[in-house]
């Protein structure tokens, strides 16, 4: 692809210089290589708009994404406004009609305006179009946004330099060919007589060489292998004499042959006598060259992992091996593997893909079929962290994710891994999205970069260090691999010329030589340099198979295991010398359905999951060592994965779940752990544990205490006695150790922002972030809804909610508010609910009266539904169809509505009160319910059944208020739910309603007034009728943080003011929004310097994840129980 590239810009040059203007532009657009902006100019200064579309068409389509969008919407509206300025209302009709209404699906405001234009005398009393001058002045108006507009368009990134390199560069190419074919004569002319350049040249007798064409011994042509030498655009290239086979060959002369098929370059065995003896350039004594006849040298087809013929001289593919490296045959024991079941995770869905920490043996890291990423603690059978499936920045997304999303706003993880050191995460999502976090330790994993990397599906990933920097290799379905800057987001590389999706990387480096496999679905393996220049191999995997490569732990073993569409398997050792099969190991099955998992370990071992069970090879053996079921429940092909130091082995199984195989070294280091951590927990607390993490038959229970950092950190991280790390984690408890809540009681030890509104006179009653994070939608006792939107500028690059910059109190042009009816009388305040779509562009809404549903685009009302009495409660949409909501209804069922064919499906009868709060589960497929009966319900999706019900456990002595609220949540698991009621937080299990814990706030600071956790579910904001607001640790519910009311009210008002409610931002786990009793909204984050809302208490039980005995804890963090 690189080579083509620069040859379309070496054509770009010569006809320019030859004026062929006209092709100049064609080659241009059809090659899609450089977008001249000159000619754009040109063109659309002289009106030739049916030539700036075309133009246009090679580069890009409306539906690419925003930026393109934009790009032909202006252009259009260009043309419509001359159209009307000229008088010639036929010509805009048509234009509207053919070019704009394309655009009415994606705002329908605008499109009616800009009809509304042709009722105009004059198009200027628009006020919108008052300054347009004449078509000369809007021409360079547009032209100068137009230009923003593609340079700002990822699509034209690497598009609008021109290479910068010397003139005529074409003809000098040629004239040094024909001069260093002149000088490869065997008896060369002083003047030679070059008539043609459609053969090569030769002086000698007939004047030049045959044909290619007719010349019998030519065979089948390869293909040109790349025009710059290796480094030309990439990391600085090593001496040739350092590297390996496959890559030092092709660079060795300007006009190198590579085989696009089979991996021999061989000299035919009868041609001997035609070919002519190479010389020895004098200016390179070190790199010979072949005579023009050589030529005529074949590509010979023979299948991949056959024999060489003696005669024949095979193009070394691989890189060599180490000098001197041997694999002697040496034969080890079965006792090494990890073969007993020592640990069971429960997920709650499918895992994917699996990866040990490099360093942290015990730290597993795991992404499944639905998205979510967790990252365990093996030893202790502890969730650290949890992560849903989630856009972090929609808005910058090209239009087919959002579109893909729109449809369903799902995707399963395909690779997640660690970066060399540990501290970065790579997640591969179904759909288009690379996202890059950062890892400190514990439960602190961040966002660090979002990447839109493919089309469709990403297959793998794969971190590499170039020039020092931490980089990530992506392939995926649009049949690309691409090299990107881990720090910056940065694409380095883009490697084309597969023909099929890719399925899979593997990175390496041999003496001092960086490169990348990249094999595809159908079997293909190509391998590139970091450079432009192209595939430098290009073959088939055994059968044809979708295979993945690996290297052993030392990196001079190279293996790869795959499965081809017949359900035929191969696991194979590669010759790296000759590019052929040196092993083929026996024992796999055929599969019905996907491809074989494998991994290596030790340098000594391999291990695939094949008809549901764990099969180990000795590398030097092809028979199979032996065979484990781990104790049943292993999917027919499952995923494995071994930690670096080949103690454990995980698999995943049938039943959503992930066990953990361990050999006598991994049983030990496990026990280590689970005994400094029972050490510590007696220590710090004097709790009792209730028996092993590992018993004897490698089952598995619970512990409670999990104090161990240190121990934790030792194990992983050097190589001391057991002995020696249990005394020094006794030394350290021995310490004092005093931990202190933070307390938030002034304005300096926060960050926080009043939201803009001129009025502050309605109580809040329901506040909401959009899904993008953007802006922030608030409803009022009255029925008024506020929309508050973050710009996207200098001050705030990401246009995301922060306090740093003030939002936008937002309203269209229109002045249209979003208002709900509202009862004119009623006994008791009317009750309020507020729900946003997952695209953010409808928002439904109710007050005692008809329900509504907004477009938030222009605030008009689309629909109104379900008329009171009954009134609506509480308001959900449907996960996977915005056209299915639930309704919680004031008679205390549940109605599940579809608004576009405006009926209600099913109504839901269980619970005695109204209902108060609704979340679904796409895990689990349930929509759990609560109420003002303080009761939960969970409802099957399918069948709308009631699958269980639990009553709130209310504490002694406290009485609720009569219809006092309960709001529920699910936690980025899907499995475990928050229930929040004015008495209580609790965390239950769906979806059986168990209750894991309840934390009981004291009654002198009043009533809890709403809870919700943050995105990442790691923490829990919880205000209260005092005016505080407390933030807990999910997963323990200690309070780590309190926020007093002077900290953000800044004078004594007249009438108490505190949180209505809470509502947490969508992507930034440690911002959340106050909405008040007087009608303010105050956004509150952390102070800078310290990045996150207080320290973590100390854990003296283990989280919601972990057990599941109720553990009741006070306001001040204590365990009551």
């Amino acid at each position: 692809m690189a080579a083509r590239r620069e040859l379309v810009y070496l054509i770009l040059q010569y006809l320019e210089e030859d004026k062929y203007m006209e092709t100049v532009h064609r080659l241009e657009k059809e090659s899609g290589f450089f977008f001249n902006m000159k000619y754009l100019e040109e063109i659309v200064t002289n009106g030739d708009w049916e030539e700036v579309e075309n133009y246009l068409s090679g580069f890009t389509k409306v539906e690419d994404n925003r930026h393109s969008l934009k790009i032909f919407f202006e252009i259009r509206k260009q043309r419509y406004l001359e159209a009307l300025d000229s008088h010639d209302n036929d010509k805009a009709v048509e234009i509207l009609q053919k070019d704009l209404k394309a655009f009415s699906s994606v705002n329908p405001e605008i499109f009616k305006e800009i009809t509304m234009l042709l009722t105009l005398e004059n198009f200027r009393e628009n006020d919108q179009l008052s300054s347009y001058g004449d078509a000369k002045t809007g021409r360079a108006i547009m032209l100068a946004e137009l230009k923003k507009v593609i340079e700002a368009n990822p699509i034209f990134h690497d598009k609008l330099e021109f290479p910068n390199f010397k003139k005529s560069r074409l003809r000098t190419l040629i004239n040094q060919s024909l001069n260093w074919q002149h000088h490869l004569c065997n008896n060369p002319r002083q003047n030679p007589d070059i008539k043609t350049l459609f053969w090569d040249h030769s002086c000698g007798p007939g004047a030049c060489a045959t044909s290619p064409v007719i010349n019998p011994l030519m065979g089948s042509i390869p293909k040109v292998g790349g025009f710059l030498p290796i480094g030309a655009h990439g990391p600085a290239a090593p001496p040739l004499a350092s590297l390996p086979g496959w890559m030092a060959n092709p660079s060795l002369a300007p006009y190198q042959t590579v085989s696009s098929g089979p991996i021999s370059l061989t000299v035919p065995n009868n041609t001997s006598s035609l070919l002519k003896r190479p010389r020895t350039s004098p200016n390179n004594p070190a790199m010979d060259h072949q005579t023009a006849d050589s030529g005529h040298v074949s590509k010979r087809s023979r299948a991949l992992g056959t024999s060489d013929e003696v005669n024949n001289r095979p193009l070394n593919i691989f890189p060599h091996t180490y000098p001197g490296h041997i694999h002697a045959h040496t034969p080890h024991s079965s006792e090494d593997l990890p073969k007993t079941v020592v640990v069971n995770l429960t997920l709650g869905s499918a895992a994917k893909s699996l990866e040990f920490h490099p360093l942290q043996h015990t730290l597993l890291l795991v992404g499944t079929n639905i998205g979510d990423i967790t990252i365990w603690e093996v030893g202790r059978r502890e969730r650290l962290v949890s992560r849903n499936f989630k856009i972090w920045d929609l808005s910058v997304c090209s239009m087919a994710l959002q579109a893909s999303l729109a449809n369903e706003y799902t995707a399963s993880v395909n690779r997640v891994i660690w970066s060399p050191d540990g501290s970065h995460v790579g997640i591969a999502h179904s759909k288009h999205v690379v996202h890059i976090y950062s890892y400190h330790g514990g439960d602190d994993l961040r966002n660090h970069l979002e990447i839109d990397a493919h089309a469709g599906n990403v297959s793998d990933l794969a971190f590499t260090h170039l020039n020092k920097q931490l980089c990530i290799i992506s392939c995926g379905e649009d049949k690309t691999t691409k090299v990107w800057d881990a720090v910056s987001g940065n694409k380095l590389y883009n490697f084309e010329g597969h023909e099929a999706p890719v399925y899979s990387v593997c990175a390496h480096i041999k003496d001092n030589v960086q490169f990348i496999f990249a094999t595809a679905i159908d079997g293909k393996i190509k391998a590139w340099l970091y450079d432009n220049v192209g595939s430098r191999v290009d073959y088939h995997a055994p059968g044809h198979s979708c295979t993945r490569m690996v290297y052993s732990t030392d990196g001079t073993r190279l293996f790869s295991c795959g499965t081809n569409k017949e359900g035929e398997s191969y696991i194979v050792e590669w010759n790296e010398n000759e590019g052929t099969v040196k092993r083929t190991y026996n024992g796999l099955g055929k599969q019905a359905h996907g491809v074989v998992q494998f991994d290596t370990t030790k340098n000594r071992f391999l291990a695939a999951g094949d008809e549901s069970q764990i099969k180990y090879w000795d590398m030097d053996n092809v028979n199979l060592l032996n065979a484990t079921d781990a104790e049943g429940g292993l999917l027919a092909s499952p995923c494995l994965r071994f930690n670096k130091e080949g103690t454990m082995l995980a698999v995943s199984t049938s039943e959503n779940g992930v066990k953990v195989l361990a050999n006598a070294d991994g049983i030990r280091i496990l026990r280590a752990i689970e005994n400094c951590a029972v050490d510590a927990s007696r220590m710090a607390s004097g709790t009792a544990t209730e028996g092993p993490i590992i018993g004897t038959s490698g089952g598995s229970s619970s512990a409670h205490g999990t104090n161990n950092a240190v121990a934790v950190r030792s194990l992983n991280g050097d190589g001391r006695s057991f002995a020696n790390i249990k005394v020094r984690v006794a030394e350290e408890l021995e310490k004092p150790k005093t931990w202190k809540l933070t307390e938030v009681n002034e304005p300096s030890l926060l960050r926080f922002i009043w939201l803009p509104d001129s009025l502050l006179v309605n109580r809040i009653v329901r506040l909401v972030y959009a899904n993008s994070g953007a802006s922030m939608l608030a409803l009022t006792n009255t029925g008024v809804h506020k929309l508050w939107k973050w710009q996207k500028d200098e001050k705030n690059v990401s246009g995301k909610a922060t306090t740093t910059v003030p939002p936008l109190l937002w309203q269209p042009a229109s002045g249209i508010v979003m208002t709900n009816q509202v009862p004119e009388t009623t006994l008791e305040d009317p009750i309020h609910c507020l729900a946003i779509s997952k695209n953010d562009s409808y928002a439904l809404s109710a007050s005692g009266g008809k329900v509504s549903l907004y477009n938030m685009m222009n605030c008009k009302t689309m629909i109104t539904f379900i008329a009171s009495p009954p009134a609506a409660t509480f308001l959900a949409f449907h996960p996977q169809d915005n056209n299915i909501i639930a309704v919680g209804m004031d008679d205390s069922t549940i109605q599940i509505y579809n608004v576009r064919i405006d009926e209600v499906k099913n109504k839901l009868k269980g619970h005695q009160r109204r209902v108060t709060g609704l979340a679904f589960s796409n895990v689990l497929n349930i929509l759990v319910s609560a109420g003002a009966d303080s009761q939960l319900c969970a409802w099957s999706i399918d069948g709308w059944r009631n699958q269980a019900a639990k009553f709130l456990q209310i504490p002694t002595g406290r009485v609720p208020t009569p219809n006092a609220q309960t709001r529920v949540q699910f936690h980025q698991d899907q499995i475990h739910v928050l229930a929040a009621h004015e008495t209580q937080i609790a965390i239950y299990e769906a979806p059986k309603l168990e209750c894991l814990k309840q934390w009981v706030p004291r009654e002198s600071i009043g009533p809890l007034t709403d809870a919700t956790y943050s995105c990442d579910s790691q923490s829990i904001y919880a205000s209260f009728e005092d005016g505080s607001v407390c933030i807990l640790t999910a997963s323990t519910l200690r309070i780590r943080c309190r926020i007093s009311t002077p900290a953000y009210v800044m004078s004594s008002p007249s009438t108490k003011v505190y949180p209505a409610v809470i509502a947490a931002h969508p992507s930034d786990p440690n911002q959340f929004a106050l909405g008040l009793t007087n009608g303010g909204v105050v956004v509150m984050e952390p102070p800078e310097s310290e990045g996150m809302w207080g320290t973590m208490p100390p854990v003296e039980n283990a989280g919601p994840n972990a057990s599941s005995a109720v553990v009741r804890i006070n306001s001040q963090g204590d365990s009551d129980s």
